[in-house]
């Protein structure tokens, strides 16, 4: 087994010590979002989604928001 060494994250102003990898799930929430497949239509179903996820082992949920390119 490799060994994964221990770090610390700053998360909302809280630090926390991660002596393992974390499970990340990506929330995709608006019309530009990478994959058409995987969007979430309305305020509810990425509510649900993100339980779903955290209920599959995911620790953090980033939210893809809307892209700050120009245009």
């Amino acid at each position: 087994m490799q060994k994964f060494e221990k770090f610390s994250i700053n998360i909302g102003g809280k630090l926390h010590f991660i002596e393992r990898p974390w499970v990340m799930g990506i929330l995709n929430v608006t019309p530009d979002s990478f994959y058409a497949g995987s969007r979430c239509q309305s305020d509810e179903a990425s509510a649900r989604r993100a339980e779903q996820m955290v209920a599959e082992g995911a620790e953090i949920i980033d939210v893809g928001g809307y892209s700050s390119r120009p245009g």
